[in-house]
């Protein structure tokens, strides 16, 4: 379980949100700039709040007053919305990246299909393939926790409703918690078990 309470002083507003996640999709929605990705910033790591709590299963990753875990050790996959691939390496070696585990590395890209791309370069495939790749990447690091940062925004109609129900088949397999940022009502209601609203740094009771 993911537990994440925190406050950050932004531009506009003050970030101030609680909430937790169990072996589920939690997807957040709402306008750009409401802090959505702050939040998985922080989660990550990649930046800290002002103050909080940030548990992930029995570790805490984050605590006011106290030095935080840093990225590297968080067991946290995050799957950007640009990808962020390497365009030197092959897909594979792309995959490799922080995993250790060559076994693993094939088993997920056949689950995805992606195998028969594993000695390509990333200028070479197209954008859902692209994507695959990514998130293939993200879970041969055995996260204890995923993050989605509007991961198909990029991609066409038929390929983002390809990779949506590949994201909602391998979860079935891992069962870890999963945060979502989108701004498609359609793809929160697909994929979301809860949909958390948020606007101006606050969390809503509204529903979609």
């Amino acid at each position: 379980m993911l537990s994440v309470k925190l406050m950050k002083k932004l531009k506009n507003y003050s970030l101030d949100v609680s909430f937790k996640v169990h072996n589920e999709i939690v997807v957040l929605f709402g306008p750009s700039g409401a802090g959505k990705t702050t939040i998985l910033n922080a989660i990550a790591g990649i930046s800290n709040p002002d103050k909080g709590l940030i548990q992930l299963n029995d570790r805490v990753l984050f605590q006011t007053k106290r030095r935080a875990v840093p990225i590297q050790k968080r067991q946290i996959g995050y799957l950007f919305q640009d990808y962020s691939l390497f365009p030197h390496m092959t897909v594979e070696k792309n995959i490799q990246y922080g995993s250790n585990e060559e076994g693993l590395v094939h088993q997920l890209a056949d689950v995805v299909g992606i195998h028969h791309l594993l000695a390509s370069y990333p200028h070479q495939i197209s954008g859902g393939e692209k994507q695959r790749v990514a998130l293939v990447r993200a879970l041969a690091t055995k996260p204890e926790c995923l993050l989605l940062d509007e991961p198909f925004s990029a991609l066409d109609e038929k390929t983002r409703v390809e990779c949506q129900d590949e994201l909602l088949r391998l979860h079935q397999t891992w069962k870890i918690p999963v945060i979502m940022v989108t701004h498609q009502k359609e793809e929160a209601e697909k994929l979301g078990d809860r949909i958390l609203y948020m606007e101006e740094g606050k969390l809503l009771n509204k529903v979609l």
